[in-house]
């Protein structure tokens, strides 16, 4: 099991809200994999155009609460975006760093729709802590680039 999907379970969301987030976090980890040219097999891009297309979309968690995740999933692409443009032109900064880290307001709003507003807040300081990348570590990734 993935780390982030141990994250997600601690939170006593239903299956589908669990498999959904799991799901986009392969999406979008192959996804920027493939964007930054990293080496990305045939069949690992085959899998998250799958993913992509089919799984997330057909999610019954995810057509339940589309009208609050699309809006979000939307941010969480536009700021993927400007975090690559500011990289792109070597405006390497904790906004750049902070941009990449979206996915986890979308833990957030789903910790929301689930269990309601309270426990968001209750929750919120834990969610920010998952972020698992290090800013120097964010940094060294631009040192040889």
């Amino acid at each position: 099991m993935k780390l982030i999907e141990q994250h997600i379970r601690s939170f006593n969301l239903p299956e589908e809200a669990i498999a959904w987030l799991s799901g986009l976090w392969d999406v979008i980890q192959g996804m920027d994999d493939w964007v930054d040219g990293d080496e990305v097999s045939k069949r690992d891009k085959e899998l998250v155009i799958y993913k992509a297309l089919v799984l997330l979309p057909s999610n019954t968690f995810y057509i339940n609460y589309a009208q609050y995740l699309a809006p979000v999933v939307s941010n969480m692409v536009l700021k993927w975006v400007g975090a690559n443009h500011l990289e792109d032109l070597g405006k390497i900064s904790p906004r750049s760093f902070m941009w990449r880290a979206a996915y986890y307001d979308l833990i957030l709003e789903v910790i929301r729709v689930v269990h309601g507003v309270e426990k968001a807040m209750e929750v919120a300081s834990y969610v920010a802590s998952m972020y698992g990348e290090d800013y120097n570590d964010y940094l060294k990734e631009f040192e040889h680039a």
